[in-house]
């Protein structure tokens, strides 16, 4: 098949909306006098309520706005933010007391207290409050139990023992602890705050307040979102950036356009436009630890409760052609459900090494699989749709997905349904869907936070798959071995291939982007967990010619 299809697709589909994206600068750009950095989003973020987050866009725009107990370095390894000095650990490393930086304010001038912690995790768990992240909690002494509605949150391990320190018992000890309490859905709230605005709190930025380096004045869903810097932040003294402006765009060959006019600071670009910009010093390619792969839903589609033709779809794609004709930005192709970079086994090395999937692009097993499930099933056509992010390059991606699988896998039909990624995420989480082209990235640097979102009645796991030898496996690597670590990794490594031979989900791709960034642009903190960018300590250094990324001429 010629893929250069896919690209003249991909360049008709983005000239219609060039112009009108770019027609109106004033709506499209920002004024980047001083120390403003102004960003292009792929897709808007979905609320400032970090009992509600779940996607990679909002926990970016938290690591900017709030800030937890710990929060990650350039290397992904926690250090303290508002904790205050090293944590005392007793109960066989249980039990926490974290004393808390004594001068954190709220945007309002409020104090930050042990008690915001307490009352935003208790929130969290309460099952009124539905929070889909709630899960990740349950290493606290009772949350489960809270969650499922068995206990009160009162009795919930976590304890304000004064105005400035907090008390932690968890269930076991946890190594990756502290990473854990840098994640977005761990942030405090301010309770006078949340108990004015009721379920609008976090609706807006009004309807918010905001604890991190910047704080938000503007929030105009699917068009822009400007930050401005805290100034009751505790440690405003070395954020330099004045103002952020993010622009979401879902056409990134119009951010391209906007780049080239130096109107905006950094942005994504499509795959036709890498080679264009090969020798710029903008050029930026980054791996993200954040697999993509296709959920299939055995609720709404009977034939997905068929291994045999879940296997069928996980094998038809070729997916090295579809990293390099298609994406063409940096991504790799993805037979395994862990993302590369997450975590490293004891032996050194990274844990996907130890992985063997059966997942591979293999068209003669797809079709063999396909024929066992046409019988097993009793039909010979069978049709689905793929739900898809409504942008112009994922709607390119979904295209070549479908012509892979229906000329792989004969007698099958794929409908593509595009929509904006805060509707499919929902779509995803209440399960109306059949299939969906869905993204998973760490919350903390160990395998478990993404095998833990396959196990039976997780909140993710919205594929109606279910295996009690896999909750079983993933519950003893979270317990009775934690403290055998080479055991532990075996296990985890044996559970995740167990899964891959199930195929509830089919891998596609590990992401990675290509972006134009600014070379005055310097002091980002880059992560691979949780959000994809700390800038608190970002600066424009004007002293940097923007065209060559050299020093300028004095």
């Amino acid at each position: 098949m010629n893929f250069k299809y896919f690209k003249v697709i991909a360049m008709l589909v983005v000239a219609s909306l060039i112009l009108s994206a770019c027609g109106n600068s004033s709506g499209s750009t920002y004024n980047g006098d001083g120390q403003v950095l102004r960003k292009v989003l792929p897709q808007d973020m979905t609320t400032f309520d970090s009992a509600h987050a779940t996607d990679n866009i909002t926990f970016d725009m938290y690591n900017q706005v709030y800030e937890g107990l710990y929060t990650l370095d350039g290397k992904d390894q926690a250090k303290p933010a508002l904790a205050d000095g090293k944590p005392k650990v007793s109960n066989g490393g249980k039990t926490l007391e974290i004393n808390i930086r004594k001068n954190a304010k709220w945007s309002n001038g409020d104090p930050v207290t042990a008690n915001d912690f307490v009352y935003a995790w208790k929130r969290v768990l309460n099952p009124k409050t539905a929070s889909e992240y709630a899960y990740i909690m349950y290493d606290i002494k009772n949350a489960e139990d809270i969650n499922m509605g068995k206990k009160k949150p009162d009795t919930l391990g976590v304890k304000a023992i004064n105005k400035h320190k907090i008390k932690i018992e968890l269930t076991k000890p946890i190594p990756y602890i502290k990473e854990l309490l840098a994640f977005g859905t761990f942030m405090p709230v301010n309770p006078k705050i949340v108990k004015k605005y009721g379920e609008r709190y976090g609706t807006t930025p009004d309807k918010t307040v905001f604890n991190g380096p910047f704080k938000v004045t503007n929030w105009s869903p699917e068009d822009k979102i400007q930050l401005v810097k805290n100034n009751k932040y505790w440690d405003k003294k070395v954020v330099k950036l004045d103002k952020v402006n993010f622009k979401i765009l879902k056409d990134s060959q119009s951010g391209a356009s906007l780049y080239d006019t130096g109107s905006v600071d950094d942005t994504i670009i499509t795959s036709e436009q890498v080679d264009k910009y090969k020798d710029s010093p903008a050029l930026n390619k980054r791996l993200l630890a954040f697999t993509w792969f296709i959920k299939m839903n055995e609720k709404t589609v009977p034939a997905f409760k068929n291994q045999d033709f879940r296997l069928a779809v996980a094998k038809a794609i070729n997916k090295k052609e579809y990293v390099n004709d298609v994406l063409n930005n940096g991504s790799t192709v993805m037979d395994k459900f862990t993302a590369k970079d997450t975590f490293l086994s004891p032996n050194g090395e990274d844990y996907t090494k130890g992985v063997h999937s059966p997942l591979k692009y293999n068209p003669k097993e797809a079709k063999k699989h396909l024929d066992k499930a046409k019988k097993a099933l009793g039909q010979d056509k069978i049709a689905f749709t793929l739900n898809t992010n409504e942008t112009p390059a994922d709607k390119v991606g979904a295209q070549y997905l479908k012509s892979q699988i229906q000329t792989n896998l004969p007698g099958v039909t794929v409908n593509i349904k595009s929509m904006p990624g805060k509707q499919r995420i929902s779509s995803e989480l209440s399960g109306n869907y059949e299939s969906s082209l869905s993204g998973w990235g760490p919350d903390y640097a160990d395998p478990l936070t993404f095998l833990n979102i396959m196990t039976t009645g997780n909140s993710q796991n919205n594929t109606d798959w279910g295996s009690k030898k896999y909750d079983k496996a993933i519950k003893e690597t979270n317990g009775s071995l934690l403290k055998q670590k080479d055991k532990r990794d075996q296990t985890l490594k044996e559970t995740e291939e167990y899964m891959l031979k199930q195929a509830p989900i089919a891998p596609v791709f590990q992401k990675g982007e290509a972006h134009l960034t600014n070379p005055q642009v310097k002091g980002v903190i880059y992560h691979k967990i949780g959000g994809d960018t700390n800038l608190k300590y970002a600066y424009i250094d004007k002293s940097i010619d923007r065209e060559t990324g050299k020093k300028k001429d004095k």
